[in-house]
């Protein structure tokens, strides 16, 4: 996934280049949604997670073609808030964010896809990803000492 700076070095990378100046995509009606970013090895436990949950527990995932890093579709506003260490949540403001069929970002691609109406497509809930994470990370902590 392609990575960029915002203009604002406090919201940290925009992995989706929706920052302005990006070069992202033209927006859809309304695609505003935050991006969560993590490393892919917590990322993908965290889906694993979230989907052994409950099906509708996790929405769209973007992977970047290296396999760095995983981008959480999460609702407007969580940026502010999210504190957790190891990841980076950037506010998109729907700038350049095209959520289907295609990913928003050359160099990237849907892990998990956003369904037949992105408009209706619920983004992950920020409360059961931060959990999520968490225990992703312990559990990799857990099979790292084992080695």
């Amino acid at each position: 996934m392609a990575t960029s700076r915002s203009s604002d070095p406090r919201r940290g990378p925009d992995p989706l280049g929706t920052a302005p100046g990006a070069g992202g995509a033209v927006s859809a009606p309304d695609p505003s949604c935050d991006v969560v970013t993590v490393p892919a090895r917590q990322g993908l436990e965290a889906v694993d997670i979230l989907r052994r949950g409950a099906r509708d527990a996790v929405g769209p995932v973007l992977h970047d073609d290296g396999g760095g890093t995983l981008g959480f579709l999460v609702p407007p506003g969580t940026a502010a808030g999210w504190d957790v260490p190891g990841s980076t949540c950037t506010r998109t403001d729907g700038r350049g964010l095209r959520l289907a069929p295609d990913p928003p970002v050359e160099g990237s691609d849907w892990l998990l896809p956003p369904g037949d109406d992105p408009a209706t497509d619920p983004a992950t809930d920020p409360a059961l990803l931060r959990a999520a994470l968490g225990e992703a990370q312990r559990l990799i902590e857990a099979a790292d000492s084992c080695r």
